[in-house]
């Protein structure tokens, strides 16, 4: 019944994919990058919450849950301010501009070299870090989901986990050569639909399993009277995400990840019209409010039902479904988790592919390089990448916390270009100079207080398993990681802002119109965006203890 039914939800994805995109042109670079600039909202917003909701997040943040308790769900709950930022602030910006990438904004606002920088940088994290991520917790969860250790006879965990790495990673791979953004960008939204029903469905199973005869209202109830500290949204001080840390690097990191991670807002270059974007970004928005029932609400579960067992942080999401969803949904949900971590996979792949055939390939290795030669070549390099990360993925076992590990390492690139962009955008005498030196000054302080500092200082004692830990840069300063950021992040701030006073631009910037979609924004955004802020802090006063 499992192999039946993942094997008939992933056939009615590609079907229903097929037939709707099947007439798209996706030959073209502005047909394969951006789908013709023809999305609409609820294209967009399926396609941004799906390119979101990878193993990365259902495995990563489940199993930060299942570590840190409740305040983890500031990684969902805080996103949607930075949506509502980018519907109001950024997104206008990027149409008007008429790109396609956003180190293609660097170069329109600063100069060659930053974007030059800005690519680079992008394409070693997306290669390096992002794909594999997505890789390994999607293979790692399907393992658990699917019982394939049993189902293929590998008992071999290495070699399992490098197979099923490859089985992805090929599929992706197809989808993403074949097929343009359009065509990801549908199945999407259908595979965003089967996760929804499929996250609600592992919440409503886990708690009616935790609260026995009395329901899922006994198992609420017993969540928050056993382990109280567990349900605290502000979360304690030594927890990975304090309360403080909403206002410095975790709001950072929303930010550049909302308004600035090609990844992600490649979608939204895609928009038929201003009014278009806005309106399916602010419904991932009010989407993302929901993200906590199937992305917070599972770890905590998976918490009280194995608390003292031997369990580890980012295999309890993949136990959890294991042991409480009946064996006629197993499948289904199995193929919505492939569609998730393929649509985060594709994404990443897409969005590497655009960087890498603009913003290098055509900018500086063949600048007559045709449509069609450029989408070749954006093929070919993908297809390398994806190997790549085959190989690579596996090695990420040795992380002890998967989604702590990504958004460490996410700062180190987020921080700067989320600063240069928006200096960019606000002050417009800011000389290109500053652009690329903050840029660089604050990757060499992230690099070095965050991977090498680990490296190079003496290990410490884990008092709860005996063995000597690496050292954080957090444990010398007595803050938090994410507090660094913030800092960083205020010292690239003030260098740019000291040199447009200086040293500023000959003439301000002026953003000039690029982009052949109605710029008319929707009539009811500024409304809606209203209501998101104020449902976040409903949210965060309804759990806080």
């Amino acid at each position: 019944m499992t192999i039946i039914s993942f094997i008939l939800f992933t056939l009615l994805a590609a079907g229903l994919t097929w037939f709707i995109t099947r007439k798209d042109e996706a030959q073209s670079s502005e047909g394969f990058f951006l789908g013709g600039r023809s999305l609409t909202f609820p294209i967009i917003a399926g396609s941004l919450l799906l390119t979101n909701l990878s193993t990365e997040q259902m495995v990563g943040l489940n199993g930060s849950a299942f570590k840190n308790g409740l305040s983890v769900m500031a990684w969902e709950v805080v996103a949607v301010v930075a949506l509502v930022l980018m519907a109001m602030f950024f997104l206008p910006r990027f149409l008007k501009a008429g790109i396609t990438t956003v180190p293609q904004f660097l170069e329109n606002r600063f100069d060659k070299r930053t974007q030059t920088l800005a690519n680079s940088i992008f394409l070693t994290a997306y290669a390096f870090l992002l794909i594999p991520i997505v890789l390994y917790t999607g293979a790692l969860g399907l393992i658990s989901i699917m019982d394939l250790e049993n189902l293929t006879g590998i008992t071999n965990q290495t070699v399992l986990l490098h197979t099923i790495c490859a089985v992805i990673g090929i599929g992706g791979l197809l989808y993403a050569r074949f097929g343009g953004l359009r065509t990801l960008a549908v199945l999407d939204t259908i595979n965003g639909v089967g996760l929804l029903i499929g996250g609600f469905m592992i919440a409503f199973y886990a708690l009616n399993t935790l609260g026995g005869d009395g329901g899922i209202s006994a198992g609420w109830e017993k969540l928050n009277v056993e382990h109280p500290s567990h349900m605290d949204s502000t979360g304690e001080s030594g927890s990975e995400v304090p309360f403080s840390t909403l206002f410095t690097g975790v709001a950072l990191l929303n930010l550049f990840y909302w308004c600035t991670n090609q990844q992600i807002i490649q979608r939204t270059f895609g928009a038929s019209s201003l009014a278009e974007g806005q309106k399916g970004v602010l419904l991932t928005g009010a989407l993302k409010l929901l993200g906590p029932i199937y992305l917070v609400l599972p770890g905590l579960i998976a918490y009280h039902l194995y608390f003292g067992q031997d369990v580890a942080n980012d295999e309890a999401y993949g136990k959890l479904v294991s042991d409480v969803l009946p064996a006629h949904f197993t499948g289904f949900f199995a193929a919505v988790m492939v569609g998730a971590i393929l649509s985060s996979f594709n994404a990443a792949l897409n969005s590497t592919s655009a960087l890498f055939s603009i913003g290098l390939y055509k900018h500086m290795i063949n600048p007559q390089a045709s449509d069609e030669q450029t989408v070749k070549t954006a093929k070919l390099f993908v297809t390398g990448i994806a190997i790549v990360a085959m190989i690579g993925a596996p090695l990420l076992a040795k992380a002890s916390s998967i989604f702590s590990y990504l958004q460490t390492m996410n700062g180190i690139y987020f921080i700067p270009i989320f600063a240069v962009v928006l200096m960019g955008m606000l002050n417009r005498r800011v000389p290109s100079w500053s652009a690329f030196v903050s840029m660089v000054i604050g990757l060499i302080l992230l690099i070095s207080t965050l991977i090498a500092y680990p490296v190079f200082a003496p290990k410490k004692l884990n008092a709860a398993t005996g063995n000597m830990d690496a050292s954080s840069f957090a444990d010398f300063t007595g803050f938090s990681n994410f507090h660094l950021m913030g800092i960083v992040f205020l010292l690239l701030v003030g260098i740019m802002f000291v040199a447009s006073k200086v040293s500023p631009r000959a003439e301000a910037w002026v953003l000039e119109t690029r982009t052949p979609i109605d710029m008319t924004p929707w009539k009811n955004a500024k409304w809606a965006s209203l209501l998101l802020v104020i449902l976040v802090i409903a949210i965060y006063a309804a759990f806080a203890k």
